[in-house]
């Protein structure tokens, strides 16, 4: 039985308050894919107050808000990325893939000193 792919999950810590990682930038992903803030926390079983709490926190944390939003109504609410919170999402990925990229050798080399653990399932 081989082993899954290794993967890479990186959280950049900008300070006491302000932090992105791999779960704010899926949010921001699905947010982006499904239109809403409940959609997206939805998909990854995440509570509703949750989603928009780390929304919140996001918006604060930069310059301009990464997640804009309506309230819901006859025809209901949604959210999208705004220009920042697309730039922000695109540049974390590309930085997971710089990272990835760079670090092969190393992840390869970890790899195969892990040991087989086929035989625990």
């Amino acid at each position: 039985m081989t082993q899954p792919s290794p993967s890479l999950r990186i959280r950049i810590v900008f300070g006491d308050d302000a932090m992105l990682g791999p779960g704010k930038a899926d949010l921001l992903e699905r947010i982006r894919e499904t239109g809403s803030i409940a959609a997206a926390g939805r998909s990854m079983s995440m509570s509703y107050k949750r989603a928009w709490m780390l929304v919140e926190e996001m918006n604060a944390a930069f310059q301009a808000p990464l997640v804009a939003s309506s309230r819901g109504g006859a025809k209901g609410g949604g959210a999208y990325l705004t220009e920042t919170g697309l730039a922000v999402l695109t540049q974390y990925r590309a930085l997971e893939q710089a990272v990835a990229d760079a670090g092969a050798d190393q992840i390869a080399a970890l790899q195969a000193m892990l040991s087989d653990m086929s035989h625990e399932k």
